[in-house]
């Protein structure tokens, strides 16, 4: 079958300097460039161009790919579009500007560093949000992967991803955190060097990333937690209502029915503190409130040691060479 290649030019300029650390976003810069394998069709009277058959649109070092994708375009600041000079092809988008970027089916959104994927995408440029819906939702930056169920946002100059729905966050050393809600943000691309990470590479990044802040891509600062929170470590399971984790630190707080689980052995309060690079859990005593705990030694374990039961639980010996048993998370229907 002759294969149709289609390539058209689509003038987008939002007279927006791109930032120095783009990461997925497509929402300021130059021009866009579509080209698609079944042609591309302009319906001038709706202000559209449909790309269809491996579609894909170019700005910026940020390529979205799609079984097909939907431009929408207006004349800038109210102004008629440009006439095409004498003799020459008539643009879509001769003095206009897109302000509405949609992709459809296998969608695969990617920079140098990072990548997007899931069913449907849409780029608001008005509001400088992208949008994914579908299955298998997934953002992956050099440090982290960020999954959910029913949607998750790219808010690329407020540096700010949300994910919604049985979300789940795998960090660099492989610590989960889990919650009805994830909220990440992430570093300045334009912040100065001492205020970033060392290099990638201290961060477990690609490699000849250091010094070089396009190349590490994004860098997750913290993570806020709504709703049936879990953070796992290889030794403790804990849960809560809402928490924060912090990537450049390793710390992790709780807040509401706090619950740390290490094999049968639990402790109960209204607020913890999570090491999870260490994997060290830690209840916290609030003004009212007391702290419960549930200790049952192991075979060959000495009782608790006094102050353990008031609220860390830390390196307690398991069986020789057994390793901790990992509580299922509860509510299922989480897709975990």
């Amino acid at each position: 079958m002759r294969r149709i290649l289609a390539t058209a030019a689509l003038l987008a300029m939002l007279g927006i300097e791109p930032l120095a650390a783009q990461a997925l976003d497509m929402t300021q810069g130059g021009p866009i460039e579509v080209t698609a394998s079944n042609g591309i069709e302009w319906r001038q009277q709706e202000q559209v161009v449909i790309a269809r058959g491996n579609a894909r649109a170019v700005r910026q070092g940020v390529t979205v790919t799609a079984d097909r994708l939907i431009a929408r375009y207006r004349p800038r600041g109210g102004q008629p579009a440009a006439a095409p000079a004498a003799g020459g092809e008539p643009s879509p988008m001769s003095g206009g500007e897109i302000w509405r970027l949609e992709a459809e089916g296998n969608v695969k959104i990617d920079s140098a560093t990072d990548h997007a994927e899931g069913d449907r995408a849409i780029y608001d440029m008005d509001q400088a949000v992208l949008v994914l819906t579908g299955r298998a939702l997934k953002l992956t930056t050099p440090q982290e992967v960020l999954t959910s169920r029913d949607s998750m946002e790219y808010w690329p100059q407020k540096r700010m991803a949300v994910a919604r729905g049985a979300a789940h966050v795998v960090t660099q050393d492989q610590r989960q955190i889990f919650a009805d809600t994830l909220v990440g943000y992430f570093l300045d691309g334009n912040a100065a060097p001492a205020q970033r990470p060392a290099n990638a590479a201290a961060r477990g990044g690609p490699a000849g990333a250091a010094g070089g802040t396009p190349a590490e891509g994004s860098q997750l600062e913290r993570v806020e937690a709504f709703g049936n929170v879990e953070i796992r470590t290889p030794a403790e399971v804990v849960r809560g209502d809402r928490g924060v984790y912090s990537e450049q630190t390793g710390m992790a707080r709780l807040l509401g029915g706090v619950r740390i689980t290490r094999g049968d052995n639990q402790l109960n309060g209204q607020e913890a503190i999570v090491n999870m690079r260490s994997g060290v859990a830690r209840l916290v005593s609030t003004p009212g409130q007391r702290v419960q705990g549930l200790i049952i030694p192991q075979q060959g374990q000495e009782t608790a040691p006094q102050g353990q039961t008031q609220g860390q639980i830390q390196g307690q010996p398991q069986r020789q060479g057994q390793p901790p048993r990992q509580e299922q998370p509860q509510g299922q229907g989480r897709g975990r």
